[in-house]
């Protein structure tokens, strides 16, 4: 088995900007590179990747967004550490969080989403979506320039998710600003501390609390008294860490994927031309972009009993490094993986939205934001360009890429266009 460099992975500059000739070489060698330095097995391959989504009894989420380098709070035991994860989850980052629960809890309380993510509560957020794209471009398109990042699809992202899920219009600004500090943090220690969305758990347990003393008929008043399959109540956190949840992730990876497929628009006439001719094919530029540039960058899983992926033998105990990106650009399962084809015939089996019980709750309506957006920016905005003024000409592009371990995504993207 190939030697993977979590560290020279993560942090050389080089590999921020473009790690995917570096997967590549590895990948060829083993789907599943070991990193002895670490302890940690990298899933390179596609098939590799689907085995360990598809086994959740055999690989626990209790690692899910806590690693590369986190200490486990006990010394695993034996081909079956199943009952010390049980033991220690509550001493893990994020441990009561959907994204590192195992059945049979994370099945509770990913029930509750049914509350959220009804069609009629998707339509009437669709509704709001195309209201809210015409506003986010009329405070720039008279301008004939932006940073699609932080003038679109930052806040598009953001005023979404607290839409969806009722967050009163004063707090959207605190909300904002909080993220973009607990990133800042993240992108420089590489790391994450036990709770970093503290600030989001106590808003929504006030608001949560609210709703159950006095309804109100709004969004959190649905989300403040679902129950679950059984029609028990849930106790109050579970409730508030699910909104969190929902908050935080569904913002960071839309806010990416919207930039990213600006980028691809302004870097191709021809594709441009393309979609303004048959809009019918925005849809399937997403998944393509989605494919080529995959918002998460890592997510992890906890080998609970010893097995065997893609003829590699993985002990209990070994955290497990999953990079969809390097999954959807496996050359055994995409032909020509490194080019945008935006009619590639098996674009929606790409892995940036996960398998399993884990995939994206939110990538209905990821789509969504995607597909309105597309088309209001196509509407909106002729002849889109990159600046080259900020990023160099097309020979020698300069892009900016978040440097954390969980994201990636671009920190910038100046445009310049024709007002339509």
């Amino acid at each position: 088995m190939s030697e993977f460099k979590t560290i020279e992975f993560l942090s050389d500059e080089k590999l921020i900007v473009d790690p995917y000739g570096y997967i590549a070489e590895r990948r060829a060698q083993c789907p599943m590179n070991r990193d002895s330095d670490q302890g940690l097995v990298a899933a390179l391959g596609y098939d590799a990747a689907l085995a360990v989504y598809r086994d959740a009894e055999g690989f626990s989420a209790c690692n899910g967004t806590a690693e590369p380098f986190l200490e486990l709070p006990f010394k695993p035991e034996g081909d079956d550490i199943t009952e010390q994860i049980r033991r220690h989850r509550d001493e893990m980052p994020f441990g009561d969080y959907m994204s590192t629960l195992d059945p049979p809890h994370h099945t509770q309380v990913r029930g509750l989403l049914s509350r959220l993510m009804t069609p009629h509560r998707l339509k009437e957020n669709e509704e709001f979506m195309r209201a809210l794209a015409e506003r986010q471009l009329d405070m720039f398109v008279a301008d004939s320039r932006c940073d699609f990042f932080r003038q679109y699809a930052q806040p598009f992202s953001l005023l979404v998710i607290a839409d969806l899920l009722g967050v009163p219009e004063e707090d959207h600004d605190a909300f904002c600003g909080s993220l973009d500090f607990q990133l800042a943090q993240m992108s420089e220690s590489q790391s994450i501390p036990h709770n970093p969305l503290q600030f989001y758990e106590d808003r929504f347990i006030a608001y949560i609390e609210e709703r159950r003393r006095e309804p109100r008929g709004d969004v959190l008043t649905s989300l403040a008294q679902g129950t679950y399959p059984d029609g028990s109540l849930p106790e109050l956190m579970d409730v508030v860490r699910l909104a969190v949840f929902l908050f935080a992730a569904g913002q960071e990876t839309t806010t990416k994927l919207l930039t990213f497929a600006l980028k691809n628009i302004a870097e191709s006439s021809d594709l441009q031309q393309r979609l303004r001719d048959d809009p019918s094919l925005i849809p399937a530029f997403l998944e393509e972009t989605l494919r080529l540039e995959t918002p998460i960058k890592s997510h992890f899983r906890l080998a609970s009993k010893t097995a065997a992926v893609a003829g590699v033998r993985v002990q209990a105990g070994t955290p497990i490094m999953l990079l969809p990106g390097a999954a959807n650009r496996d050359p055994g399962k995409f032909e020509n993986p490194d080019e945008f084809q935006v009619d590639r015939p098996n674009v929606r089996e790409h892995l940036a939205f996960g398998r399993g019980i884990h995939s994206c709750p939110g990538a209905p309506l990821a789509r969504v934001e995607g597909r309105v957006s597309i088309e209001r920016v196509l509407a909106r905005m002729k002849d889109i360009k990159i600046s080259e003024k900020h990023h160099g000409p097309a020979a020698a592009r300069r892009y900016t890429y978040d440097p954390t371990f969980l994201l990636r995504g671009l920190k910038d993207l100046h445009l310049e266009f024709t007002p339509a």
